[in-house]
């Protein structure tokens, strides 16, 4: 913009907003200020800004409360389609053993033996409403077009054919996602039999009263159907049952990296020479270099357990994850966190620096499993891979 057309608007807002003088009577005397075209520029540009801000800050509280979460979403849908699935075979059962009374009842103990298989999938399916997965898995099955209308004796057969494709499905994706779970135990260097054992009840159970799975005759007699399906309904049920509590302690892993990509890993887990000594010292953490004042991020979701000094460690953030796994962050220049908070992964919760015993600005990381250090590259590098297997 030339220098006329400067002098022309500077000419345009003085006579817009015109030098203007304010009196004020204080303490028995008169004072007065002077507004002038700069300062009620300022002014107005700053009340603009902050009716803006307050704009902004309105509309996105009113789409956050408006807009569902997709979580919730997700699940009321995965229920949706398990109700109609049910709802659909009982009408069609009811449909079938109705016609078969009818007609003398000579068909009545077949019409009831798929009424107890198919309560019990009922059960099954009611049990891996909120399994992830679980609705892309059935998907296909849950869509399949019902068969033509036709005798009693049809419906019943198709019935029985949902059954056993239903039950397939549900053992593939059970084992499946148990499979690939505790692939990424072992990937970060654990026992998954230890997880499996130690979440939800190993023995399995189907809604309402625990229906123990060891024995497939109890289990046929508990539920008053046939022992080939009683098996194959116990063998899905102690994969959910495994895929539940490692999915529940898979959570817990502390898999996400502890700082930025810029940050370069330095000293490693284990016996090294000590940089103030010279001398073989075991070393329980991971290092990362990095510029003063990096974030640090924390590695799993959890609870803050400790935040302060400690020796040797200088600033310290402590984080118990459940399930044994707890992490500790030291060196740190800042704490953005309290002990007690509940902490999201990748949440940042302070940032690098060089207090206690350090010989420069780095952050120093660490992965406890049952009251034992373990090295936190297995984790890390592990983390890279469950990206990969998870569905």
């Amino acid at each position: 913009m030339s220098l006329k057309r400067l002098a022309r608007l500077a000419r345009w807002l003085e006579e817009l907003f015109p030098e203007r003088h304010i009196y004020m009577r204080s303490g028995g005397q008169m004072r007065g200020f002077v507004l002038t075209t700069d300062r009620q520029l300022v002014i107005g540009g700053a009340l603009v800004a902050a009716a803006i801000w307050m704009s902004v800050s309105t509309t996105v509280m009113l789409l956050a409360v408006a807009m569902p979460n997709r979580t919730d979403q997700e699940v009321a849908k995965t229920r949706a389609r398990y109700e109609r699935w049910i709802a659909d075979r009982d009408a069609r059962l009811d449909s079938a053993v109705a016609a078969l009374s009818a007609t003398g009842g000579s068909y009545q103990d077949l019409a009831n033996t798929m009424e107890k298989r198919h309560q019990a999938l009922a059960l099954l399916l009611t049990d891996m409403k909120s399994a992830p997965g679980a609705a892309q898995a059935l998907l296909p099955v849950l869509q399949a077009e019902p068969p033509p209308r036709g005798s009693p004796q049809q419906q019943i057969h198709a019935l029985e054919v949902d059954q056993d494709r239903l039950i397939a499905a549900t053992e593939t994706y059970a084992k499946s996602r148990a499979d690939r779970l505790r692939l990424a135990f072992r990937l970060a260097g654990l026992d998954p039999a230890v997880y499996a054992a130690g979440g939800a009840d190993a023995s399995g159970g189907l809604g309402g009263p625990l229906i123990e799975g060891h024995d497939p005759r109890a289990l046929a007699a508990e539920l008053d159907v046939d022992e080939d399906f009683a098996a194959r309904l116990e063998a899905a049920v102690a994969n959910l049952s495994d895929m539940q509590s490692l999915a529940d302690a898979e959570a817990s892993l502390p898999l996400a990296q502890p700082t930025t990509a810029g940050a370069h890993e330095s000293s490693g887990f284990g016996v090294r020479d000590d940089p103030f000594t010279g001398r073989p010292a075991f070393h329980p953490g991971q290092d990362f270099a990095g510029a003063y004042g990096s974030p640090v991020y924390v590695t799993a979701p959890g609870v803050v357990s400790f935040t302060g000094q400690r020796n040797g460690y200088g600033n310290v953030i402590e984080v118990d994850h459940g399930h044994g796994f707890k992490t500790r962050y030291a060196h740190l220049s800042a704490i953005s966190v309290t002990v007690g908070q509940h902490v999201a992964a990748g949440q940042r919760i302070g940032a690098m620096g060089s207090t206690g015993r350090s010989t420069g600005t780095h952050l120093h990381y660490e992965v406890w499993v049952d009251g034992k250090p373990q090295n936190p590259l297995r984790f890390l590098r592990a983390g890279n891979d469950v990206q990969q297997i998870r569905f």
